[in-house]
């Protein structure tokens, strides 16, 4: 395949102001708050690495200084640990490789993911990317989601949205498709609808955080009108794209924590904690001894 053609680009959408965490996140972005010993955004930005991401654009906002700083190097901290001689925590505090980049682009208004991921145009350029949104966290054995992911987009060139089976009764909190599986077991979308009625639903298969775009999303977004909450629906605009060109939908290998709502949050602790080589054993015990009643 022509390089050009891989997925070397991921976009970030991290200028939301995570208030069902507050007050945790008055002062730093929901995206900063640790599962087990790593905040969301650098479990994402380990996904898109895997996944041979080589840029990672940051979509942010107000008060999202300590994500960059995250990422930077921390000079005064790598000083005192090479004096004392601690070279498993220097390795921890060298998050991402030397080849890979990290953008930082501001949203001056909260318009929706829609317009998130359009700020990113002019970064992307005419390339196909990734977008992942850190408050779904996605525990795999294997291959990352956005991994599995990238390789399908080898074969079929064209935009991909990760789903899962939602409870029929969820199905107004997601994105859902609609669509068939063709002969090769791929799904095959002719619709997507934001947050449908239950009665007016279409599957019940949801999209989540994950998406792998072409560029013609940018041209679209542009020309979208605002939709569900008044902002600039990502899903609307996929709408559109399905109706010019084909669009798929991957049911990834893995299990997702939505650590939007602060019982994903800590059903996500609870799991990485028990998949933590250090923490498992003892996690387990203790929680085998938790009197619940």
């Amino acid at each position: 395949m022509n390089q050009q053609n891989k997925i070397k680009i991921a976009v970030f959408p991290v200028a939301g102001m995570g208030t069902r965490f507050l007050p945790a996140t008055k002062a730093s972005p929901k995206e900063m708050l640790p599962i087990v010993d790593k905040p969301l955004i650098q479990y994402a930005a380990e996904e898109a690495v895997e996944a041979g991401i080589e840029t990672l654009i940051f979509i942010t906002g107000r008060n999202k200084l300590n994500i960059p700083n995250h990422f930077d190097k921390a000079y005064e901290i790598e000083s005192e640990l090479k004096k004392k001689n601690k070279k498993k925590e220097l390795e921890l505090i060298n998050i991402l490789p030397t080849n890979v980049k990290c953008l930082y682009i501001r949203q001056n208004e909260a318009l929706g993911l829609g317009h998130a991921v359009l700020c990113a145009k002019s970064a992307v350029g005419n390339n196909p990317f990734a977008v992942i949104l850190a408050d779904d966290i996605i525990l795999t054995k294997k291959q990352g989601c956005l991994k599995q992911m990238t390789n399908k987009y080898d074969d079929l060139q064209s935009s991909i949205v990760a789903i899962e089976k939602v409870n029929k009764n969820l199905v107004q909190e997601y994105g859902i498709i609609g669509g068939y599986k063709n002969d090769k077991n791929d799904w095959e979308l002719d619709k997507i609808v934001e947050k449908p009625k239950i009665e007016e639903a279409p599957s019940d298969m949801g999209v989540v955080g994950r998406y792998i775009l072409t560029p013609s999303i940018f041209d679209i977004l542009e020309n979208t009108k605002t939709g569900s909450g008044g902002e600039i629906q990502l899903t609307d605009a996929i709408a559109t794209q399905i109706i010019k060109e084909k669009v798929y939908a991957y049911e990834f290998r893995g299990k997702r924590f939505d650590c939007g709502n602060k019982l994903g949050f800590l059903k996500a602790t609870i799991e990485y904690g028990l998949n933590h080589k250090e923490l498992s054993e003892e996690l387990k015990s203790y929680l085998k001894d938790l009197d619940l009643n």
